[in-house]
C-alpha cells in the first residue's frame, strides 16, 4: 500500500530500483522532513528563552517575598510561599535541561542528516548516476 502511494522505494534482489534510486528517495525525504525539524528546532528555541524569562520573574518574587516578610512588622508566614516558587523554579529549570538536550540531539541529527546528505549525492555525482532533473542543491 505505501509503495503505491509513493511512499515506499522497492528493495531486494529482484527489484528495479538500484541503490542510486534508493539514494535519491531517502534525499527526498531527509528534503521533505527537513522544514519540520527546523521548526521543532524553532519552537524549542522559543520554549527554552521563555522558560528562562518564567524563572527570572520567579527568582525576582521569590526576592521581593523574602523583603516583603522581612519588612512587615506583623508575622506572616510567606515561608511556604516563598518553597512553592523555588520548587516551581526547579521544576522550570528541570525541563529546560530537558529541552536543551533534547535541542542539543536535534542539531546532532540534522548535522548528521546533513554530512550523508551531501556524502551522498557527491559519490552519486562522482559515478556520474545522477538522474536528470533531480532535486539535487
Amino acid at each position: 500500500m505505501a509503495a503505491a502511494a509513493g511512499l515506499a522505494a522497492p528493495s531486494g534482489p529482484g527489484s528495479p530500483v538500484g541503490p542510486a534510486a534508493r539514494d535519491l528517495f531517502a534525499e527526498g525525504l531527509l528534503e521533505f522532513l527537513r522544514p519540520a525539524v527546523r521548526q521543532l528546532d524553532t519552537h524549542v528555541h522559543a520554549v527554552r528563552e521563555s522558560q528562562v524569562e518564567l524563572r527570572e520573574h520567579i527568582d525576582s518574587l521569590a526576592t521581593e517575598l523574602c523583603r516583603i516578610n522581612e519588612d512587615q512588622k506583623v508575622a506572616l508566614d510567606l515561608d511556604p510561599y516563598v518553597k512553592k516558587l523555588l520548587n516551581a523554579r526547579r521544576r522550570v529549570v528541570l525541563v529546560n535541561n530537558i529541552l536543551q538536550n533534547a535541542q542539543e540531539r536535534l542539531r546532532r541529527l540534522n548535522h548528521s542528516v546533513a554530512k550523508e546528505t551531501a556524502r551522498r549525492k557527491a559519490m552519486l555525482e562522482a559515478t556520474g548516476s545522477y538522474p536528470q532533473g533531480s532535486p539535487s542543491k
